[in-house]
């Protein structure tokens, strides 16, 4: 089973990442423990989780996904190399250079593509 964390504070966008990831769930044959967030704050928090990987939003109300991914990459031991994901409405070229500069592994633009958000899992979940 892996242990994906969503950290997304529009409902919409939620419910949307929920019907892709149960999608790709069924058709990789794959089995998630998905915990969600509503904020930065929250995931940074969580002291006590250990997840395979992180979807992230950028646009928070507390902490935004860039702060909440550097503090992340700040800590000690595994925690700190979770691989993240951004997903952001901010898609052009520097908003994506600003994810990696945060530590992000990738970045999914808003509204969600199915195509990208598989390809994007294909690529993470297949180093792991």
């Amino acid at each position: 089973m892996l242990r994906i964390a969503t950290v997304e504070d529009d409902a919409n966008d939620l419910e949307a990442l929920r019907t892709h990831l149960s999608r790709y769930e069924k058709e990789n044959g794959l089995k998630f423990q998905v915990t969600e967030f509503r904020d930065g704050e929250d995931i940074v928090t969580d002291y006590s989780a250990d997840y395979d990987l992180i979807l992230m939003d950028i646009q928070m109300p507390h902490m935004d996904g860039y702060e909440a991914t550097k503090i992340i990459r700040a800590l000690n031991g595994p925690r700190s190399r979770i691989p993240i994901i951004a997903m952001t409405a901010n898609a052009f070229e520097e908003d994506r250079q600003r994810a990696f500069e945060a530590g992000m592994d990738g970045h999914i633009a808003k509204p969600i593509s199915i195509n990208v958000l598989f390809a994007t899992l294909d690529e993470v979940l297949g180093k792991l």
